[in-house]
C-alpha cells in the first residue's frame, strides 16, 4: 500500500548566482557555503550541512523569512530531467521529516552537481 506524502514548501532555482557574503552570519562552526543559486524572489545556498531559502516576503520584499534544511533530515531524494536537447527544466523532490520538498531549476543549472551536493554530505 502506498503512503501519500504531504508536499509542503516548492521552490524554483532560476540561475548560479555568487555566494552571498551576508549567509556567513548564520553559518556555524565548520559550516561552509557551496553554492548559490537566484530563485524567484531571492537566494538558495548550498551548504556542507543544510540548504538555506531566504524568502523575500511582502510587496516591498524588506521582509525576509529565512528556511533552513539540515541535510540530516532527509530521508531520500530523487533527481529528474528529461536529459535533452529541449530541456528547460528539472526537479529535485527532498522526502524529510516533515514532508516533501520540491526543487525546480531552471534550465541551464546543473542537476548532477547538486545531486552530488546532497549526496556527500546525506551519505
Amino acid at each position: 500500500m502506498e503512503k501519500a506524502v504531504h508536499m509542503i514548501l516548492e521552490w524554483t532555482l532560476v540561475a548560479e548566482a555568487p555566494i552571498p557574503n551576508d549567509v556567513n552570519e548564520i553559518l556555524v562552526e565548520g559550516e561552509v557555503p557551496v553554492a548559490a543559486f537566484k530563485t524567484v524572489r531571492d537566494s538558495a545556498i548550498f551548504t556542507n550541512k543544510r540548504l538555506i531559502i531566504r524568502d523575500a516576503q511582502g510587496f516591498t520584499g524588506k521582509k525576509v523569512e529565512i528556511y533552513s534544511l539540515p541535510y540530516s533530515s532527509i530521508h531520500m531524494w530523487s533527481t529528474e530531467n528529461a536529459g535533452g536537447f529541449l530541456d528547460d527544466s528539472a526537479e529535485i523532490q527532498l522526502w524529510t521529516k516533515v514532508g516533501l520538498i520540491k526543487v525546480k531549476l531552471k534550465k541551464g543549472i546543473d542537476i548532477r552537481r547538486l545531486d552530488r551536493i546532497i549526496s556527500s554530505a546525506v551519505l
